[in-house]
């Protein structure tokens, strides 16, 4: 039991460390708050952001104009954005973002998702296994690389950091990075 309380007591404390805001020292002025994306079908968004990786969602409305318009039908444009955080209220928002009126034209990445001009969005999960095999699970998503270990050199350069990585695409074409790391980075 003793070993048990320990162990969770560095995990708390690793996962506090490595979610920890910098010191006030080495801040910078900007903070980088949130990425939306224009998506087509929000509700396929949500299934695969929401449902499948377990983000919540901190935020959902309706945007129209004019602003006092009662529904889409009676408004000039309409829109609806929702706003998903994982762990923090300020920082690393996801903003799923559609068009219902006019709807606009999509626009695709292209079939190579590491090239020039592509987005990439990276995810760590505490269980990739489980939170890959949801995220296949829905509708539209395209499985790039299944998971597999990889090794990146440690931040100083000495080591190596040890990850589980797998990469897709969510319904509407961006990449998605699926991360466990399998020891503490800052090792």
């Amino acid at each position: 039991m003793k070993r048990k309380i320990i162990a969770l007591l560095l995990t708390i404390s690793t996962t506090t460390l490595l979610a920890a805001p910098v010191s006030d020292d080495e801040r910078v002025d900007i903070d980088a708050r949130r990425t939306t994306l224009i998506v087509r079908d929000i509700d396929a968004s949500l299934a695969f952001y929401r449902d499948a990786l377990g983000m919540q969602v901190i935020y959902d409305n309706a945007i129209r104009t004019p602003r006092d318009a009662i529904s889409d039908e009676d408004a000039e444009r309409a829109s609806r954005l929702v706003f998903l955080r994982a762990n923090d209220d300020f920082v690393g928002i996801i903003g799923l973002l559609q068009y219902t009126k006019p709807v606009r034209p999509a626009h695709h990445q292209g079939d190579e998702p590491f090239s020039t001009g592509s987005i990439v969005l990276l995810f760590n999960a505490q269980d990739l296994e489980s939170t890959f095999a949801k995220a296949r699970a829905v509708r539209g998503v395209r499985v790039l690389y299944e998971p597999g270990r990889r090794e990146y050199p440690s931040y100083d350069g000495k080591g190596v950091i040890p990850v589980m990585v797998s990469v897709l695409t969510d319904p509407d074409g961006f990449v998605i990075e699926l991360n466990q790391l399998l020891t503490d980075i800052l090792q």
